[in-house]
């Protein structure tokens, strides 16, 4: 059966607007996860407007629902070194009783504009494709190690190097939370197919489009010798409140196309009820 979350952006918002929309879907259970996203400056009305950080958040969403599984849509990996956000990403699963799902990316959607800024704004190198990649890969490995390893390891790798990593306490979750890892491009596709519990790539556009990139994954991961059917197939959908149709009508092609995990972005201004109204307007009317 098809999972169904919300997203909302934690831009242009005060905390006390996410909190509300975040315990008003925790108490609805056709709502099963709530994601934010990963930046650190606004990439949607004024690039001036105020904007929270990603985890932090995260941890303090978590400690105020019980029921909602949570991430990020998704960790930027340039933002923060691996074993960091190892640890990170550790404490919020001990928050949260074990309710993370660990959504990561090469990172931050650098052609956009508004994002390229958030970079040299905070004094974070900005490397290429190939960087970018290599040290998602890389990290990757590092984190679910710190996550797993009974004793302190060194890892020397191209991108990565560490000594003496430790994580503890573990995770909640064994072995490690569900990895997402969110992306289009080949070379983050075969990230997936070597990482990746869950795979998530914005829809919206034609369904052909999406499904293609979801059947290259197939061959990825059968290069490798890794049945597809591990990786649950996620899409990120826009909510429109004047045409919830709309939105239906995506869902029912994505799952036709094989997806199985939802995310739906809901805009703000936030209506009061706005997780009732997506339950039953778009999720149970279907």
């Amino acid at each position: 059966m098809p999972s169904f979350g919300i997203m909302t952006a934690p831009q242009q918002v005060d905390y006390q607007d996410i909190l509300r929309v975040w315990q008003e879907a925790d108490a609805v259970p056709e709502i099963e996860h709530a994601w934010l996203f990963d930046h650190l400056m606004p990439i949607g009305g004024d690039p001036g407007g105020p904007i929270l950080e990603g985890w932090t958040l995260l941890s303090a969403l978590a400690a105020q629902t019980r029921r909602l599984r949570l991430g990020l849509l998704v960790t930027s990996n340039r933002f923060r070194p691996p074993a960091l956000l190892a640890k990170i990403a550790t404490t919020v699963d001990v928050v949260s009783g074990g309710r993370l799902d660990f959504g990561i990316g090469v990172g931050s959607r650098p052609s956009h504009p508004l994002a390229r800024r958030e970079y040299s704004a905070h004094g974070l190198p900005f490397h290429d494709v190939e960087h970018a990649v290599g040290s998602l890969d890389e990290g990757l490995t590092v984190i679910k190690r710190l996550w797993t390893s009974p004793e302190p390891f060194d890892f020397d790798g191209k991108y990565v190097q560490v000594t003496g990593a430790f994580g503890n306490p573990k995770p909640v979750q064994r072995p490690h939370p569900p990895i997402m890892i969110g992306g289009r491009a080949s070379a983050t596709l075969r990230i997936v197919a070597e990482h990746a519990d869950l795979w998530n790539i914005p829809g919206g556009g034609p369904i052909e489009d999406v499904a293609s990139r979801s059947a290259l994954l197939d061959r990825y991961c059968a290069e490798i010798g890794r049945d597809p059917a591990e990786i649950t197939r996620s899409i990120h959908l826009g909510v429109s409140y004047d045409d919830p149709a709309a939105t239906r009508a995506k869902i029912a092609e994505a799952v036709e196309a094989g997806f199985q995990h939802f995310v739906l972005s809901v805009p703000d201004p936030y209506p009061i009820g706005v997780a009732r109204w997506l339950a039953d307007e778009v999720l149970s009317a279907r």
